[in-house]
């Protein structure tokens, strides 16, 4: 079986800034093909859907849906607040290699 991503208190303390889960949205992480290394992440706010994996803290939310939950398998899901800027950002030991823009990356 493959360990569920995990999410840091410091993405869920984001979201709480934003007041996500207050409008009854969640932080939707998702796999897509495509970018520049053969897959890339989109990440954004949401509404969690049914087949959803719910990954919850500080009353807040992430979702994986369950075509994007394999690639996501033992990742950790962060917030990190560079000089280039706040983002969330996934650290994914699938990923073989990634390219500098940090959303795309292939296994």
């Amino acid at each position: 079986m493959n360990l569920p991503p995990t999410v840091t208190d410091r993405a869920f303390e984001r979201l709480s800034e934003i007041g996500a889960g207050d409008q009854g949205q969640a932080l939707r992480v998702a796999v897509e093909g495509g970018g520049c290394s053969g897959f890339q992440y989109e990440i954004k706010l949401d509404t969690p859907a049914e087949d959803d994996l719910v990954l919850e803290g500080l009353g807040q939310k992430v979702v994986v849906d369950s075509i994007s939950l394999p690639f996501l398998a033992g990742a950790t899901i962060d917030f990190t607040e560079e000089l280039i800027g706040a983002r969330f950002v996934i650290d994914n030991p699938n990923a073989s290699s990634s390219c500098g823009c940090g959303t795309s990356f292939s296994m």
